[in-house]
């Protein structure tokens, strides 16, 4: 299986290929499902749904394009179905934080609390403990 490989990388086509835009626009473009990765650590804060959805969509597009193109382009499949499988999971990340809780539970807020509610909350409760202090 090696050798095949090998003697393939020593021919022509090979040649024709890496040195093809079918070989270096997948390449280039592996930038952005990179910075999609990297983006999964950081809070949930900072991400953008609108942005988000667009480059979630956008990869769909792409992928759909590389897979009827020919030759199939598998290495621009592959970055996109990278880059919409990270940006699918920030979807969800944002979804979860500003829709389904996650923000107030980060904040530490009760339920269904506003910001404002919650803070109100935290000093009514900071009032009450100091009061049984004295």
């Amino acid at each position: 299986m090696s050798s095949t490989f090998f003697t393939w990388l020593r021919s022509p086509a090979a040649r024709e290929y890496f040195f093809s835009t079918h070989f270096w626009g997948p390449v280039a473009n592996w930038g952005l499902p990179l910075a999609a990765l990297s983006d999964l650590q950081k809070d949930e804060e900072l991400i953008s749904g609108t942005m988000t959805t667009a480059l979630a969509c956008y990869s769909l597009v792409f992928m759909r394009f590389a897979w009827r193109v020919q030759p199939r382009n598998y290495l621009l499949f592959a970055c996109h179905f990278t880059n919409a499988t990270a940006q699918s999971i920030q979807d969800i990340r944002f979804v979860n934080y500003w829709y389904r809780g996650g923000r107030e539970k980060k904040l530490g807020l009760t339920a269904g609390a506003t910001p404002v509610e919650g803070k109100v909350l935290q000093a009514v409760k900071a009032a009450e403990e100091s009061k049984k202090a004295n």
